[in-house]
């Protein structure tokens, strides 16, 4: 009797609650076998990220202005997959796909504002290589927290407001087209797609925010960098660390760029990506940066490297 009048009620009158997550199912048994790679990659970002905090917070040598900011790197790199990965990994093996209306928007938001960080911390550091290369005079005067704290203010106020908005408006929306979800996870775009009605707010908002966040961050890392080199080519310095350091940015920040933006571009325009190469790369923006950040950071950075292999080596005396 109540599935009857259901059938009896206009589509657009009916607004689901739950939705399923769809993503590889075209996989068939296949599917399955995707538990592996990705709970290695999730295995990799947990354990690598947590003993890159652990290093940074243990060890006084590491609190210098630098390596906090890769600390906190760490944290924005550690808690990504955390909103995501579980729940596909049991997907993947138990084919539990249902989620509420509600977890998805946490899904989304968590996703979105997390992820937003990555292009920020990046930022940071942009400044503080700025400050060190650029005005090595002034470089502890311009890292103080009280005077960093007007270059952090501005970028969480916008982080925060853009994504609670972008939120709050999806979680108003009708969902009456159908209640499948074609990913493996909550994405602001693959459920605005299943809304009835106007959407076009979203649709601008939602482009808005890559503007304003992940372009807008790159554009001025890249503006940071281009005075960096600047700087250090004009005063004839041989300073290898700072290119180093400089190149190791730019390169983690573009993998991530066009990750996110092809898949955030895959939804707004005609093209040829099959829906498992579109969710694959939705996987990869997402959760990339998370395994091999930490791994950049810690080899590559002579400090970090040194103070992880005196621990090593305490531990496993030979």
């Amino acid at each position: 009797m109540v599935l009857s009048i259901f059938q009896d009620l206009p589509a657009e009158n009916i607004s689901f609650t739950s939705f399923k997550l769809t993503g590889f199912y075209t996989l068939g048994e296949w599917r399955r076998f995707l538990f592996i790679p990705y709970f290695l990659m999730f295995l990799l970002s947990t354990i690598s990220n947590t003993t890159l905090i652990c290093l940074i917070i243990s060890l006084r040598v590491l609190h210098s202005p630098m390596f906090v900011l890769i600390s906190l790197m760490a944290v924005v790199d550690l808690l990504m997959p955390m909103f995501f990965v579980p729940n596909m990994l049991l997907s993947f093996l138990f084919d539990w796909n249902q989620i509420s209306l509600v977890s998805c928007l946490i899904q989304v938001f968590g996703i979105q504002y997390v992820g937003a960080y990555q292009s920020t911390v990046l930022l940071w550091m942009a400044l503080d290589r700025f400050f060190a290369i650029c005005r090595p005079l002034s470089y502890h005067k311009n890292m103080q927290i009280s005077n960093f704290l007007k270059f952090v203010i501005v970028s969480v106020i916008r982080n925060g407001l853009l994504n609670i908005t972008m939120v709050s408006l999806v979680g108003k929306l009708h969902f009456c087209k159908k209640n499948e979800i074609d990913h493996c996870f909550c994405e602001h775009m693959g459920l605005v797609q299943l809304a009835c009605g106007d959407t076009s707010i979203n649709n601008v908002l939602g482009l808005t925010t890559a503007l304003l966040i992940a372009t807008a961050d790159f554009v001025f890392i890249a503006v940071s960098y281009v005075i960096i080199f600047a700087s250090v080519m004009k005063s004839g310095k041989s300073s290898m660390k700072a290119i180093n350091t400089c190149v190791t940015h730019i390169i983690v920040i573009t993998f991530s760029l066009v990750f996110a933006l092809t898949a955030f571009l895959s939804y707004r325009i005609k093209n040829n990506i099959s829906p498992n190469n579109r969710i694959f790369i939705s996987t990869m923006y997402t959760l990339f940066p998370s395994c091999f950040n930490p791994i950049i950071y810690g080899v590559r950075t002579k400090e970090i490297r040194q103070q992880f292999l005196k621990i090593f080596n305490r531990v496993n005396p030979e």
